[in-house]
C-alpha cells in the first residue's frame, strides 16, 4: 500500500508558444473525478475562444484514476503526452488543462506532443510540489496535570500533535508514521509512568 505521495499545493500556469500557436497550460490540486471535471469546464469557459482543450489528470495516492482527452487532436498527440508528464512527475491529485490557440501554421504529430508535453512540464516545474505521508491516528487521554508536559515532550521528540481536544480530560491527537508506533508508544510510557494508553482512531493523509 502506498504512505506517501506528491501533488501540488495550488493552482499554477505556464504559457508556452511554438510557430505561434500558443499552448497555456493550467495545473491544479483536485480531490476526485467531479472536482477535476469542474476545473476542466472553467479552463473552457474562461477560454471559450481557443480550438483546444486537452487535458489529463491522476488520482488517488496510487495513481488509480487516469483520463485524458486530445480533444480535436490528432490522436496521441496532446492528452497522453500530458498524462505521461504527470506520471513521469509522479504527481497525484492533479488535473492539466492545456489551451491552444492555432497559430495558423500546422507543427504535425511530433511537434503537438512537444508542446503539449513542454507546457505542462513548464507548470509542473512552476508548481510547488507537496508530499503526503499516510500516518495512523493515536488519541492520548491525560489529565490536565500532565497533559501539557506531555505534549511538549512529544513535540520535542518529533511526534506531530495534530489536535488536542478539551473534555474531562485532555486528548491528545497525535499521527504517527506506522513505522513508528512502537517508538511512540515507549516515549508515552516513559512520560506517563506507564498509565497513558493510545488507542487507534483511523489514519490520515497529511501534507508534509
Amino acid at each position: 500500500m502506498t504512505e506517501e505521495y506528491l501533488s501540488i499545493a495550488g493552482p499554477v500556469e505556464a504559457e508556452i508558444e511554438d510557430r505561434r500557436s500558443r499552448f497555456l497550460a493550467h495545473l491544479e490540486p483536485v480531490p476526485d473525478e467531479a472536482s477535476a471535471r469542474s476545473v476542466i469546464e472553467a479552463v473552457r469557459r474562461q477560454h471559450h475562444t481557443a480550438r483546444h482543450h486537452c487535458l489529463a489528470f491522476v488520482l488517488g495516492p496510487d495513481g488509480a484514476v487516469e483520463r485524458s482527452s486530445d480533444d480535436g487532436e490528432p490522436a496521441g498527440t496532446a492528452g497522453a503526452p500530458m498524462l505521461e508528464v504527470l506520471r513521469g512527475r509522479q504527481l497525484r491529485d492533479v488535473v492539466a488543462v492545456v489551451t491552444r490557440w492555432f497559430g495558423g501554421t500546422l507543427l504535425g504529430a511530433g511537434g503537438l506532443v512537444r508542446a503539449y508535453s513542454d507546457a505542462v512540464a513548464a507548470a509542473a516545474d512552476a508548481a510547488d510540489v507537496v508530499r503526503y505521508r499516510l500516518v495512523d491516528l493515536l488519541e492520548l487521554e491525560a489529565d490536565y496535570a500532565i497533559a501539557g508536559r506531555v505534549e511538549a515532550s512529544l513535540r520535542d521528540r518529533g511526534v506531530q500533535v495534530a489536535e488536542v481536544r478539551h473534555g474531562a480530560v485532555a486528548t491528545l491527537v497525535l499521527a504517527v508514521p506506522p513505522a513508528d508506533g512502537p517508538a511512540v508508544a515507549s516515549a508515552i510510557a516513559e512520560l506517563t509512568a506507564g498509565q497513558g494508553r493510545p488507542t487507534p482512531a483511523g489514519t490520515r493523509w497529511l501534507r508534509g
